[in-house]
């Protein structure tokens, strides 16, 4: 057995990869055959409009990954990764916004806002935006620069616990009231939206979405398997005695700074990933994005699903969001009531989380069984 596979083998147990295979079929083959191959008359044809919501709620789950890598298994309660999503979005928002070319409203080469704010020129930050490399190195380098240079002072000052949870919250919702200002090139509060085009392609026909739907199956997949990688390395059990224990660890002669920024680091890159993932799907994106309820919520997700599981964190973001679809359509009104409800719930009788209570039935069945 060559050493790749034996690094397989050691992610996932017989059961654990034919579980994922099936994912994998299902939104490789399945998905895409369903929307493409079968006639819209049909039954067993999925709408453009579920290919967009389970390709938003794999965005989310991605985030999702990237919150339990740092608080599931390295004790960091983020309340501002919704900032480093929305960069990840902002920074292929300005791509595909230049990519409208002269088919706004306005008929000119800079965008709707800008003429309308009597711009001559674009501002600094959009250089080189109408170039697709340049969006997705902005994509992974906007959000881990500040998530590098923010964690850097933050663990250096042994900020933990609550206070660091404080401070990004902090740093999001100012962000959010920078992003707010016409003045930023930002779109202000409409932020960007109308998008026609990526790479050339019209962004609303059917091929585009479901592509845009099968690279990011292909991206929440390969995150999970580097997630799976790290938790079960050297990497991950330092990363769980700091969640546990890090003044033990420092005793033992560890730089757990160190660790700590990689680990914060690379959870933003992911986010920026999803971020960018997201936009040209749902077709938007604004300040609104950075809200700290929103990333609230996504701590939420992790919680509902399960703290330290990774597989718990896409079950919550998946359970979560689909309730919300379903509740802003049938009940608008309602739905922070039973976000609410579903949080006191998991915290007083599900403090592991749905993965956990699975967990758990399963042991007990087992037990009944042998008994």
């Amino acid at each position: 057995m060559g050493p790749i596979c034996s690094t397989l083998s050691g992610l996932y147990g017989r059961r654990g990869w034919v579980t994922l295979g099936a994912c994998a079929f299902l939104l490789f083959v399945l998905v895409p055959l369903g929307n493409l191959a079968v006639p819209e008359g049909s039954m067993f044809h999925i709408s453009i409009y579920w290919v967009t919501l389970i390709g938003k709620i794999m965005c989310y789950a991605m985030v999702a990954l990237a919150m339990d890598l740092i608080w599931g298994y390295c004790g960091i309660l983020s309340l501002g990764h919704g900032l480093f999503f929305a960069l990840g979005g902002y920074a292929m928002g300005m791509y595909l916004m230049r990519q409208i070319g002269r088919e706004g409203q306005y008929k000119m080469d800079m965008p709707d806002f800008m003429v309308f704010l009597d711009w001559k020129e674009f501002p600094w930050q959009w250089w080189n935006s109408d170039q697709f490399w340049w969006a997705m190195l902005l994509t992974v380098a906007v959000p881990g620069l500040l998530a590098f240079v923010f964690g850097f002072f933050a663990f250096r000052s042994r900020i933990k616990g609550v206070y660091f949870s404080i401070i990004t919250q902090a740093l999001t919702y100012a962000a959010m009231l920078l992003f707010f200002r016409n003045e930023t090139g930002f779109g202000g509060n409409n932020g960007f939206t109308d998008f026609k085009r990526i790479l050339g392609i019209a962004i609303t026909t059917a091929e585009t979405r479901v592509a845009l739907f099968t690279i990011t199956a292909a991206a929440l997949i390969g995150t999970l398997l580097m997630a799976r990688y790290i938790v079960t390395s050297k990497l991950g059990r330092i990363l769980a005695a700091i969640r546990d224990a890090e003044s033990r660890v420092m005793f033992c002669g560890y730089n757990t700074v160190n660790y700590k920024l990689f680990i914060w680091t690379l959870s933003a890159v992911i986010c920026g990933i999803a971020g960018a993932l997201y936009v040209p799907q749902v077709g938007i994106i604004n300040p609104g994005e950075m809200s700290p309820a929103n990333s609230i919520e996504i701590a939420i997700w992790v919680a509902v699903g399960g703290r330290g599981t990774l597989v718990g964190a896409i079950v919550g973001a998946g359970a979560v969001n689909g309730a919300k679809s379903f509740f802003t359509q049938a009940a608008p009104e309602y739905w922070l009531y039973v976000l609410g409800f579903l949080f006191i719930i998991v915290t007083l009788f599900m403090p592991r989380g749905i993965v956990g209570l699975y967990a758990q039935l399963r042991d007990q069945w087992a037990r009944r069984s042998a008994s």
